[in-house]
């Protein structure tokens, strides 16, 4: 789907659900902004403040475009920041502290993950906001929450965290080292769906008593959550770093495709679907356990022998149908070219600034609202691109002031090409 485009025009002219919530985002690199521009999808307005000069970190992330003015756009950026408006202001400023400060009394929600106690000793920590606007709703996103914790002080990234949390010890296998974010940023987005839904929680209270509060989700806390099995299965006496199921990989002729059996009831299902019956009556094959026991010398040679003429994605195709879990394992190119990809219109294409033909593709929107249109999307913000019409409307700044501002180094503005306004 293209920037611009509405999935389904039909519902188009319902509204979003969250048309006229407004969202000031004090945001770096992925988690938060993941979050924010899923509100923003959802029909938020989002203002997100920016280092006039910098900019939020992700814009320097690898690989990466360039906008307009010559300015890199990286990739971590470019995927978090669809639908919203970008504001250059310098927080170490007492002016550019004292403008945030007014913004979030326009906002319904003040979203910030700077590292903890950062806001706090600019005079914009939940404490300061909530004091001069009540009714805002402040979420705080970081590595290990507002509490006490003996991490405090610790940069979170998402590996960090998601070593933290057990799962990549549980599935490391010898003396083989962990594979580091196997799956993206398993922490950065797992913790922005809490974050999401905390302020949806949030809003919807507000409404029934008009009190703002803070929501406080650390990084910490969402792997935990996220990544359950590992200390629910301990605590059941599964001390091994097996599944008690068969959960496995496989090899096809064109690639690898993966099954899971839980029940002896789809074990003997895949027994008869492989041409392996022998293997229902087999007493070393009974249970969970033993199928993991007698993986590499019965099961994988034989699921193996009778996937070496199939495509991965013939072979699971054979197994769903006989009523066995599985996937085929695609890679980029393969999920790119899936036809439900497109039907779900989950990749969004941002045309490039810098010369190249081929568009970045980001992730769609996986919330569906059958009431809902799906899109438009509007491409990231330049650096500091509605500076001035953001401090125009919300604080009825006029063009003296803002130029004032912008030759003091407090904000930056960008002109309608990409590049720093005069």
């Amino acid at each position: 789907m293209r920037l611009g485009e509405v999935a389904n025009e039909a519902a188009a002219p319902n509204g979003k659900p969250l048309d006229g919530v407004r969202v000031l985002a004090l945001e770096q690199m992925q988690a938060l902004p993941f979050a924010t521009q899923l509100l923003a999808r959802l029909g938020a307005d989002v203002i997100k403040v920016e280092h006039p000069v910098d900019g939020d970190l992700g814009r320097g992330a690898l690989p990466a475009m360039t906008d307009p003015s010559g300015r890199q756009v990286g990739a971590t950026f470019l995927r978090n920041n669809l639908n919203k408006r970008s504001v250059g202001v310098d927080l170490k400023d007492r002016r550019g502290r004292e403008l945030v400060l007014r913004l979030a009394g326009q906002a319904d929600v003040v979203a910030a993950n700077f590292k903890a106690g950062a806001l706090d000793r600019m005079g914009l920590g939940y404490d300061d906001v909530s004091a001069a606007h009540p009714a805002v709703i402040y979420l705080s996103l970081s590595g290990f929450g507002g509490d006490p914790s003996p991490y405090d002080g610790w940069p979170a990234f998402a590996p960090t965290v998601e070593a933290m949390s057990g799962v990549y010890e549980f599935k490391r296998r010898g003396d083989d080292p962990p594979v580091v974010a196997p799956v993206g940023a398993l922490g950065d987005i797992g913790t922005g769906l809490f974050a999401t839904i905390g302020v949806l929680a949030a809003l919807r209270h507000r409404d029934r008593t008009g009190l703002g509060q803070h929501v406080d989700v650390a990084m910490y806390d969402s792997l935990i959550a996220l990544t359950d099995l590992v200390t629910n299965y301990w605590s059941m006496g599964l001390r091994t770093k097996d599944t008690p199921l068969l959960l496995d990989g496989f090899r096809a002729a064109d690639g690898w495709f993966v099954v899971q059996v839980g029940r002896p009831y789809q074990f003997q299902r895949l027994a008869e679907i492989v041409g392996r019956p022998e293997w229902i009556e087999d007493e070393r094959l009974r249970t969970g356990p033993q199928w993991r026991e007698h993986l590499e010398d019965l099961l994988r040679p034989g699921i193996e022998a009778w996937a070496a003429g199939k495509s991965k994605l013939d072979a699971c195709r054979l197994l769903t149908a006989a009523g066995v879990a599985s996937g085929p394992c695609y890679d980029a190119a393969d999920v790119i070219a899936d036809p439900h990809v497109a039907a779900r219109h989950m990749l969004v294409e941002i045309p490039r600034t810098d010369g190249v033909p081929d568009p970045v593709l980001v992730p769609g929107n996986p919330v569906k609202l059958s009431s809902v249109a799906d899109g438009p999307d509007r491409r990231p913000p330049w650096l500091g691109e509605h500076t001035a019409d953001v401090l125009t409307e919300l604080l009825g700044l006029d063009e003296s002031e803002l130029a004032a501002l912008a030759g003091a180094g407090v904000i930056s503005r960008s002109s309608p090409g990409g590049g720093p306004s005069p």
